[in-house]
């Protein structure tokens, strides 16, 4: 069933105290281990959370100093882990039991309450805190469009402890209105390829490079091997650290890619970012782990910057996205001669590899308009020149429009009296 909701994130750091921080603290590594807890005892035998709530959550309550509806929810993020691990089991790939080392915990309406005056009460393992919002200045922050209107109501929430900070997540939702209801899928349409070399290209030739990103997963991986080599006690705390590391540094960099992307889909005008499904991704291109969680992560900041400024974000499916001549259709495995390089044996035409692959995703979501029922098939893909239509029909951009995004001055006109 289709959410009949949008939702939003707004993150902001707590002002804490050496009390509060002491009992956040405890309440995040009692959290962590009531989810191993319902985890443990959940694996193998149920994941739904109606089924292990009911299996594990005297256990937690005995077991840990987590209050009611803290456990609860505990057993209800350990259904959830065993969920994702079925999952990735039945599309043929490893699964291990979850592990929790995170140092997250969830609230929802009964153990959070948001005032007024900016400040949050959080319940924790003994008492509840109520904790300064560490908000902007400005009155226009990001934050304020959700905490200040009656429209966005507080859902599910997530602290997170970082660097000695706390910073909440807090959930927001608003019912889909009835133009969100039916969003029209028709108009412009900006493809996305993702990848290694390359961590994203657009159909308007807009490269974000990936090479310093895939050398420090490289470097981390290095590091997290020669740590769980090791195997101290000591290392692992190190292991626990270094991750904490690399997240923060793929989140910002897919942080920049994703409002580059967003940026780009509104200088051309789009109405719709068309991704390749990212099912099978890591087999596709060879990615590591950490590459996986990458696109990932950016597909849903992108999903989500986007819809906050009416842009829809869809996947298409990928098969042959990489050996398609965006040209002539041609496909064969000899177009892909390299990872970066792509020449048609039937029209020789040449492009970069990915860019080739990033106008068949966004052409290949503008055909899926042609045969579906709810579309007009009116959809045209964005390219750097203008835009191009199944048939071939072309319009180029205004005279100029390039120039209206760069630092150089528009040529100026002859004088018509001179």
């Amino acid at each position: 069933m289709a959410d009949d909701y949008v939702r939003r994130t707004a993150i902001t750091r707590l002002s804490v105290d050496d009390e509060q921080r002491e009992l956040l603290e405890e309440t995040i590594s009692e959290w962590k281990r009531g989810c191993q807890l319902a985890t443990d005892m959940a694996w193998g035998k149920c994941n739904a959370k109606s089924d292990v709530q009911p299996l594990a959550y005297d256990d937690v309550r005995e077991e840990t100093d987590l209050g009611s509806q803290h456990a609860i929810l505990a057993t209800h993020q350990a259904a959830q882990a065993i969920t994702g691990c079925l999952e990735r089991h039945s599309n043929g790939k490893q699964a291990s039991k979850p592990t929790f080392t995170a140092p997250t915990v969830t609230y929802d309406t009964r153990t959070m309450t948001l005032f007024d005056d900016d400040t949050v009460s959080l319940s924790t393992t003994e008492s509840r805190v109520r904790c300064e919002l560490a908000l902007p200045e400005a009155e226009d922050g990001y934050q304020r469009q959700y905490l200040d209107a009656d429209e966005w109501s507080v859902t599910e929430s997530t602290l997170t402890a970082r660097d000695g900070d706390y910073f909440l997540h807090i959930g927001f939702r608003r019912p889909k209105t009835d133009t969100e209801q039916d969003i029209a899928e028709d108009g412009t349409v900006l493809g996305v390829d993702l990848g290694i070399e390359n961590l994203a290209v657009t159909s308007t030739a807009r490269f974000i490079s990936g090479r310093e990103l895939s050398h420090n997963l490289r470097e981390f991986e290095k590091v997290r091997a020669g740590l769980q080599q090791t195997g101290t006690r000591s290392a692992h705390r190190t292991l626990e650290q270094s991750s904490g590391r690399e997240r923060r540094y793929v989140r910002d960099v897919v942080h920049q890619a994703s409002n580059a992307i967003v940026d780009e889909a509104l200088r051309y005008e789009c109405d719709v970012i068309a991704f390749e499904d990212l099912t099978d991704i890591r087999e596709r291109t060879g990615a590591s782990w950490g590459h996986k969680w990458a696109f990932r992560t950016l597909y849903e900041q992108v999903a989500y910057k986007a819809g906050a400024v009416g842009i829809s974000v869809k996947q298409v499916g990928s098969a042959y996205t990489s050996q398609r001549c965006a040209e002539c259709g041609f496909t064969a495995d000899e177009n892909r001669r390299t990872r970066t390089e792509f020449r048609c044996v039937k029209c020789e035409s040449e492009a970069n590899a990915d860019y080739n692959a990033a106008k068949n995703i966004g052409m290949r979501y503008v055909r899926r308009g042609q045969q579906s029922s709810r579309r007009t098939g009116d959809s045209q893909l964005a390219l750097k020149s203008g835009t191009v239509t199944p048939s071939g029909g072309f319009t180029a951009h205004p005279d100029g429009f390039e120039a209206e995004f760069t630092d150089k001055p528009l040529p100026q006109r002859a004088n018509p009296s001179g």
